[in-house]
């Protein structure tokens, strides 16, 4: 597992027996992102797909959109006062003619492993700055695809409309976990997935943090072309925090199912976007807090108010 991975010595109890044993842990280190030389941002990461993390961020920041505003990314040598490589330092190159933003102390942020950046963005921003604004009402009566302008790129950009079956959202919990094979090791990762709204597995990314989970996930898919995510559903392993919901909204993702609660403003946000928001999803059940008409409910469905 490489730098995956760390072993610890323990003492064990069980049942009242002391033994002494190596255990594995997951490893967290920061990881310092810059931007055209500049710093940027520093995250507590698991390392690995340390350039699909630095893409993903750039994504929910709104600076990237596609893999052709992307030159590259490299680690920096000399990262120390010594010139060594720490691997924990990358830098961003953007495509010729593609704005930097201004890097100022309000945009130069440090995040954890546990909340990301918290309290950064707000919920006119990234409804001004996502390219792939979603469909925010159902599916029109003759079936036609709902169109939007993307006010950034002066085109048209067609939103493709999804319907997942409740049984099949049911089982994406069970299928991430046990796809999950680090955590199977360490128990303390956390993890995103990519599905399809037939359940299968596209991709799926562990990490120490889980915002930095789902951005190795959307960074990923930017490096491949694949970007907007508009007919997948994200899968997270933990809640549904702001930070995710405005990950999910400025990748182009519909649907962002958690198997936990999802905060006011995580609802406030897929309300205001058009994001199908699905939480506390454990065995048949689970509650949908917004983008309903993305479920496809049984017929004549009834429904109660407690």
């Amino acid at each position: 597992m490489g730098r995956v991975t760390e072993r610890r010595r323990v003492i064990r109890i069980r049942d009242g027996a002391v033994s002494t044993r190596p255990d594995t842990l997951v490893a967290e280190e920061p990881l310092e992102i810059r931007l055209g030389g500049k710093p940027l941002a520093i995250t507590m990461r698991t390392p690995g797909d340390d350039f699909a993390l630095a893409a993903g961020f750039l994504v929910s920041e709104g600076v990237l959109a596609s893999a052709d505003e992307l030159a590259n990314i490299v680690y920096c040598a000399g990262a120390t006062a010594e010139g060594e490589n720490t691997y924990n330092v990358v830098d961003v190159r953007l495509a010729d003619g593609v704005p930097v933003p201004e890097i100022t102390l309000e945009r130069n942020v440090y995040t954890t492993s546990s909340c990301g950046l918290c309290g950064k963005a707000s919920l006119d921003a990234v409804r001004t700055t996502t390219r792939w604004p979603l469909d925010a009402s159902p599916a029109a009566p003759d079936g036609s695809d709902p169109v939007r302008s993307d006010p950034n790129r002066h085109d048209q950009v067609r939103i493709d409309p999804i319907r997942i079956d409740p049984t099949t959202l049911a089982a994406l919990p069970d299928r991430l976990r046990a796809a999950q094979r680090v955590f199977e090791r360490t128990g303390g990762l956390h993890a995103a997935a990519l599905f399809t709204t037939d359940g299968e597995l596209l991709d799926i990314r562990e990490d120490v943090g889980r915002h930095n989970a789902v951005d190795k996930i959307v960074g990923r898919a930017l490096q491949q072309g694949q970007l907007p995510l508009s007919s997948c559903v994200l899968m997270v392993s933990g809640r549904a925090s702001f930070e995710l919901a405005q990950k999910a909204v400025m990748a182009g993702v519909p649907v962002l199912a958690a198997v936990s609660a999802p905060s006011s403003l995580a609802v406030d946000l897929a309300v205001e976007t058009g994001l199908t928001l699905v939480g506390f999803l454990r065995g048949s059940s689970m509650n949908i807090y917004a983008g309903e008409h993305r479920i496809a409910l049984p017929s004549g469905a009834a429904t109660s108010t407690d």
